[in-house]
């Protein structure tokens, strides 16, 4: 068996605001709320959804994990960056050229791209993908096909996509970069082991490629590791923690 993707994690000075701009920027609803942790999720209960965390350290460097919003046409693709824009979101320049795509920044600094219509998206909801740099596309998105049980559905000069078992988006994009990962990720992906069995999973893990990560987590129920390329990801015990 294998694990279960069930939620994005996001650093976050401020957790409360960052899942309301997401929240509205989405079309989603808080379905979960603390001081230091408030998850959102679309309302037909699709996995992953977005949980934000409360940390201390200010963002420094472009993530290397970011969601893709979907679009059903030009004119939406248009009037999604504008409305993201009027609510605090800014066009970013991460080195992209000329794209399709638009790049902007939410409110707390972090990337996302607002995507031209894409036939694979439509009616898919707004958010299209969770898109991850790696030096390797190929050699990561394998490890994840193996750690998830999501299958290769696009592969590409310099990107890998996972499709979720039902085929159904958010996708999860592995897209070739330059650079290395150099410090902690701000965003990271939460599995569910199966049965609950968090010792087991974290096993089979390190067989695949993963390695025990240190984040300051302490005495926790579940387990930190770092995938092949270095980017953190938690192992939970059941969707609750």
């Amino acid at each position: 068996m294998t694990s279960r993707l069930v939620s994005v994690a996001v650093d976050s000075a401020d957790p409360v605001a960052s899942a309301r701009w997401w929240a509205r920027a989405l079309g989603w609803r808080v379905v979960a709320s603390e001081p230091d942790e408030v998850e959102i999720a679309p309302a037909e209960a699709r996995e992953p959804t977005l949980v934000f965390l409360a940390v201390a350290e200010p963002k420094t460097v472009k993530n290397r994990i970011h969601p893709d919003l979907a679009s059903q046409s030009a004119r939406d693709q248009r009037e999604t960056v504008d409305r993201l824009v009027a609510a605090g979101a800014t066009p970013v320049d991460i080195g992209q050229r000329e794209v399709p795509w638009v790049v902007l920044a939410d409110p707390f600094g972090n990337e996302l791209c607002v995507l031209e219509p894409r036939d694979r998206y439509r009616d898919a909801g707004a958010l299209a993908a969770v898109v991850v740099d790696a030096l390797d596309p190929s050699e990561l998105a394998g490890f994840w096909a193996a750690a998830t049980g999501w299958t290769v559905g696009f592969e590409a000069d310099g990107i890998t996509s996972l499709h979720h078992p039902r085929d159904r988006p958010p996708d999860l994009d592995f897209v070739r970069v330059g650079e290395p990962k150099r410090t902690k990720d701000r965003l990271h992906l939460d599995l569910v082991a199966p049965g609950g069995d968090v010792g087991a999973e974290v096993q089979r893990l390190v067989g695949l490629g993963a390695v025990p990560a240190d984040v300051g987590q302490g005495d926790v129920p579940w387990a930190v590791l770092a995938d092949p390329e270095g980017n953190e990801l938690c192992v939970l015990p059941s969707r609750d923690v």
